[in-house]
């Protein structure tokens, strides 16, 4: 495959890729980004090539910048170091999270520590992607399809995000927690999927 062929191809599995990761059809996509079925149905394919204007307009139908398909990540932004990490927090949670994953073209994974007060309780939720908890310090009970699990320092947890799930804090003491998963987070309107967040 020639390399112009190649990078046509990298680019639709991405631009398919992140419409899917949107559960959005070809059509609303297209609808959103103002552009014919055709067209883009070949672009996914990797037999078309959008104009930068185009690119520009599919961006913005999935939320992104146009950077997102035409910046190269460099070498030094895979690596997080702790002193450098800022902590954040969504809306009026009282979760707070460290951003561990980078985020580059293609990604499937984020991944961030949670750093949650006694007392809190999460909302149910229920998704797409996959779930997997490790537990730093503290305790928590992690509810799954209605069935309670008390983890505790060292305990993991992995899980289908289709499962109906909850958690909560157990004791006194705050807990950490490292959460990793396969979901779309802090882009554009996909904010409230943040784990622990209340929307």
């Amino acid at each position: 495959m020639a390399s112009d062929q190649l990078e046509r191809a990298k680019l639709g599995n991405l631009i398919r890729k992140c419409r899917k990761k949107r559960m959005l059809t070809l059509k609303e996509l297209c609808d959103k980004a103002g552009l014919s079925v055709g067209y883009l149905s070949q672009v996914e394919r990797g037999n078309a090539t959008p104009s930068l204007g185009t690119l520009a307009q599919i961006a913005r139908a999935l939320d992104l910048g146009l950077d997102y398909f035409v910046t190269r990540p460099k070498p030094g932004d895979a690596v997080s170091y702790a002193e450098q990490r800022r902590k954040f927090s969504i809306s009026e949670s009282s979760v707070t999270y460290e951003a561990l994953s980078a985020d580059f073209p293609g990604h499937e994974l984020s991944a961030y520590i949670m750093h949650c007060p006694p007392g809190f309780q999460s909302e149910t939720f229920q998704h797409e992607g996959e779930e997997f908890i490790y537990v730093l310090s503290g305790s928590i009970e992690q509810s799954l399809d209605g069935e309670a699990f008390t983890l505790n320092e060292g305990d993991s947890l992995h899980f289908n995000g289709m499962t109906p799930h909850s958690w909560k804090t157990l004791g006194d003491t705050p807990a950490r927690m490292l959460w990793t998963g396969t979901l779309v987070v802090l882009q554009g309107e996909q904010k409230s999927r943040l784990p622990g967040h209340r929307s």
